[in-house]
């Protein structure tokens, strides 16, 4: 786990247990809603820094009003930049595996945009009977695993993100219809964003590797190198010393920090149903190494 030192100790002590060595924990005895204490808030927010994903099971109490108010003592929610929200909500995504929505390939959400997101709330409305698990990859693990000299190269690098990729090759035996569907819906906008490879988290001070499959190019790199290199960073992220992987069951909440982790729904349920909900908070422009900022280059 991180061995970020937290100027503050939370006056709540969580009932916490590790699930993998280096990322994820399970939280019980606390029943999630929009009336939670605030030092039971502390406590999660201190936890999610540390473990990077948290899981609270058997939340069934909660509906999509709930999700939502209950995100707002997290932070502040917002609403995909071109998804359309759940009907009767302010912010809520849903993924249904039936309209094939699934995102099986690994990325951090909402990367595209300048300021994305600094962390997720899921919800499992339906879980499969089997399959239909997430893994969770530590990013800040990823990047201390780095020899010197790649820290070194990763420090220095910018990569472009975009909404606008190859979903047929992330997605090869979707009906092509409800691919192309999807697709326009998705790049409603188009935008393009540069990040810094390695981030420096606001809040532990973490260096972390910004990938996932919203890269386009390395800049200042050839469309051959850049390739290259990515696969070599990106396949740090996602060694399993780095994951987590859970098992769903409904009424699980799962949270996870975006800017040190990246993500990965595995589609192996064939037409069993898979439906997720999931609410998004307001995140900071990244800082690299350096002290640039991320910036955003086209919004069409």
């Amino acid at each position: 786990m991180s061995n970020a030192a937290h100027a503050v100790q939370p006056a709540v002590r969580l009932d916490i247990h590790p699930v993998a060595g280096r990322i994820g924990a399970e939280v019980r005895g606390v029943t999630l809603s929009g009336s939670l204490d605030a030092a039971t808030v502390e406590a999660i927010q201190a936890a999610l820094v540390e473990h990077k994903v948290i899981f609270f099971r058997g939340q069934d109490q909660l509906d999509d009003q709930g999700q939502e108010a209950f995100a707002k003592l997290l932070g502040e929610p917002v609403a995909h930049p071109t998804v359309p929200v759940r009907d009767g909500t302010e912010y809520l995504l849903e993924l249904d595996g039936a309209e094939g929505r699934r995102a099986n390939s690994w990325h951090t959400d909402v990367t595209f945009v300048e300021a994305y997101p600094k962390a997720s709330i899921l919800r499992n409305v339906v879980a499969p009977e089997a399959g239909g698990d997430t893994v969770w990859a530590n990013t800040a693990s990823a990047y201390d695993d780095l020899t010197d000299e790649l820290k070194a190269l990763a420090d220095k690098l910018w990569a472009v993100h975009s909404n606008e990729y190859d979903y047929a090759a992330t997605k090869p035996n979707a009906d092509p219809a409800r691919l192309e569907h999807y697709r326009k819906v998705f790049t409603s906008t188009v935008y393009e964003t540069e990040h810094p490879v390695v981030r420096v988290h606001p809040v532990s001070g973490e260096r972390s590797l910004l990938l996932g499959h919203f890269v386009k190019r390395l800049k200042g790199l050839s469309q051959h190198d850049s390739q290259h290199l990515f696969a070599v960073l990106q396949s740090h992220v996602t060694r399993l010393e780095n994951t987590v992987r859970w098992r769903w069951q409904a009424g699980d909440v799962a949270i996870w920090d975006n800017r040190a982790t990246q993500h990965y729904a595995v589609d192996d349920y064939g037409t069993q149903p898979r439906i997720v909900r999931r609410v998004t908070l307001a995140g900071e422009v990244p800082v690299g190494v350096d002290g640039q900022r991320s910036r955003t280059v086209r919004k069409a």
